[in-house]
């Protein structure tokens, strides 16, 4: 039997950016602290999972300050960013800003996550599981209650925020 030849290791830069040719939405994903406190982050791995039962799933990574909330919170909520909503994504992607949810308007969902006001969509969503992945979790929401608008969704592609022109032409229709 032959062995199969040993693989290069892969260089984790260049990993990233061959991620990043695959164009995918922007969310921000929501829930509360311990206090009742909002909490958030901006990620753009996101995707259905199934319809029967109605489930999706993030990733959230190992290094979040707020990693315990939303692996142990039991509920959390994603909010698909519409394209004008570039510095909302940007706000909760920086480490640097203290309080995110400042002057940032949402209503609590019925599972109490936060949802943001003029999303394209967001989903309301019961913790299915939590999968550890390598550097990541991934959570896998229940969706319990979700919304949508007509607005067009916010893309993200090689490092860079992108609006299709198909989608923006839809929307005024």
């Amino acid at each position: 039997m032959k062995t199969a030849p040993q693989a290069a290791p892969i260089d984790r830069a260049d990993l990233r950016r061959a991620f990043g040719r695959f164009a995918t939405g922007v969310t921000i994903v929501t829930a509360c602290d311990g206090t009742g406190a909002p909490v958030g982050f901006t990620a753009n791995s996101f995707t259905s999972v199934s319809l029967d039962p109605a489930l999706l799933l993030v990733c959230i990574g190992k290094t979040s300050s707020n990693l315990a909330i939303f692996r142990d919170g039991g509920a959390f909520a994603v909010n698909i960013l519409a394209a004008d909503q570039t510095g909302l994504s940007n706000r909760f992607a920086s480490r640097k800003v203290a309080d995110r949810f400042a002057g940032v308007g949402w209503q609590a969902g019925p599972t109490g996550a936060p949802l943001l006001e003029d999303c394209a969509a967001g989903f309301d969503c019961e913790t299915h599981d939590v999968v550890d992945a390598g550097d990541h979790l991934v959570l896998i929401g229940r969706v319990v209650a979700l919304e949508r608008s007509i607005r067009p969704a916010l893309v993200f592609a090689d490092g860079q925020y992108l609006v299709p022109a198909a989608l923006t032409a839809q929307a005024s229709v």
